[in-house]
């Protein structure tokens, strides 16, 4: 919401009546401007932006409804209140389908008058807000660029920017929650493909039959409940990108027409005998080892060949654990924005939690447990009772020695792994003995125990 003062527009004939409502809005804090007619009240409109227009419905020349008429179809989230000293049922009705936000009678209360100006200026407000969240959200909802400061994503960042011009297949495989299709984003967007469609299809999301009307399309009348011709996603992404998530859980019989169109670089609609020519490159993606997938006799050989030109790892989250505080920050914008809520900050517990956090789910998890924090802080601050209780007992990561001529006493390997958890709480003893699962006390008697100092 702007903190300037409302921008009224007056326009009434009579004389009187308009210097007494500009006297009137202006002692309420409004700028107002002020003409005589509708000529000159739709010349104001070509130079100043108005909050609120307020009309008188009979004049000479251009009337209230041209006037209110012209700002519907200029500026329709502007509220137009019409004033006239000639009231009757069917020019209220006329008015308000017209758009008016409200219809007033001369003679009118001032304080009337007030009201009904405060109350359209507010909706004004609630629609602006509104549309710069939306615009905001959208900007949020396609944001590709993908956030990191570690050293081996900024690598793999700068080896996917030069696959991206070749134009060639390329295959990305990374556990799931990732962000393989962000990165399939990234390399469309960095290609010369930038200004055509990008369109991501989920392989074993659908049943054999399904999937080819989904990316070959169909011909009316070739199947029951086909009333009509529709083109398919290779169709839809003509001079784009076609991104094909877990292809490996496609079935086989959809990877033998996959190839063809991929070989051929033409399809055939289902129902259809006549080819089609496609110009789409194809980034395929999947959570498991394609060419385990091959071996297992789960994907086709040839067709592995034929989209693995290029092939892109994307790290599970728990490798680059020093990514994860911007990310957190990053989620914590996109979602108190989401949410209309003015959480601005991670209290430091918090964020060491989130840290230390294995992620078997990734980013996608990351993102679930950002998002509900934002939803249950109250303040500016997610703390640590805002995640969820799973974040509460850490898991502790096993200390394995290597194998040694002789195995290794109990006692050397609590020692190792006390010393282990130690560092991972930088020290800290009461958060070292949590991750335990001791009190303090018993960790200070077995630090005294072991000869560490322990104060």
């Amino acid at each position: 919401m702007s903190n300037e003062a409302p921008h009224v527009l007056l326009i009434d004939d009579e004389a009187i009546a308009l210097s007494n409502l500009t006297h009137v809005f202006e002692r309420e804090g409004y700028a107002v401007t002020a003409c005589k007619d509708g000529e000159s009240g739709l010349a104001a409109m070509q130079t100043t932006e108005f909050d609120l227009v307020l009309t008188d419905l009979r004049m000479p020349g251009i009337d209230g409804m041209d006037v209110l008429r012209h700002v519907r179809e200029t500026m329709p989230d502007v509220p137009v209140i019409v004033i006239t000293g000639h009231a009757t049922l069917d020019s209220a009705v006329d008015a308000m389908k017209a758009g008016a936000y409200h219809y007033i009678s001369k003679p009118f209360r001032l304080d009337e008058a007030r009201e009904v100006v405060r109350s359209a200026l507010e909706l004004r407000d609630i629609k602006r807000e509104n549309k710069q969240l939306k615009q905001h959200i959208e900007q949020l909802s396609h944001h590709s660029s993908i956030i990191t400061q570690d050293l081996g994503m900024q690598r793999l960042l700068e080896t996917a920017r030069q696959i991206a011009i070749s134009d060639c297949s390329v295959v990305i495989q990374g556990e799931s929650g990732t962000g393989k299709e962000l990165l399939a984003r990234y390399i469309h967007q960095n290609s010369q493909r930038a200004d055509g469609p990008f369109i991501a299809f989920n392989c074993g999301a659908l049943h054999e039959e399904i999937a080819a009307s989904e990316l070959f399309g169909h011909e009316k009348g070739a199947f029951t409940g086909a009333n009509a011709t529709k083109i398919g996603l290779f169709e839809a992404a003509e001079g784009g990108t076609l991104f094909l998530d877990e292809v490996a859980e496609m079935p086989l019989l959809m990877q033998v027409k996959l190839l063809r169109v991929l070989q051929e670089r033409e399809l055939m609609r289902v129902g259809s005998t006549q080819p089609i020519n496609i110009n789409v490159r194809v980034v395929a993606a999947s959570n498991r080892d394609l060419q385990a997938a091959v071996d297992d006799g789960q994907m086709r050989n040839d067709l592995f060949f034929r989209l693995n030109v290029a092939t892109l790892l994307l790290p599970p989250l728990r490798e680059r654990r020093e990514d994860i505080p911007l990310l957190a920050y990053y989620l914590l914008r996109k979602f108190s924005t989401m949410m209309d809520r003015d959480v601005q900050e991670i209290s430091t517990e918090a964020m060491q939690r989130l840290v230390e956090y294995d992620y078997p789910g990734n980013i996608r998890e990351l993102s679930n447990f950002i998002e509900r924090g934002v939803a249950l802080t109250q303040g500016n601050t997610l703390d640590i009772e805002h995640l969820p209780q799973s974040l509460g007992a850490l898991t502790v990561r096993v200390f394995k020695p290597e194998m040694a001529a002789s195995p290794t006493t109990l006692e050397e390997q609590e020692t190792e792994h006390i010393l282990q958890v130690l560092k991972m709480a930088d020290g800290n003893r009461t958060q070292a003995a949590k991750m335990l699962g001791i009190d303090r006390v018993s960790l200070w008697r077995k630090l005294k125990k072991l000869g560490i100092d322990s104060k």
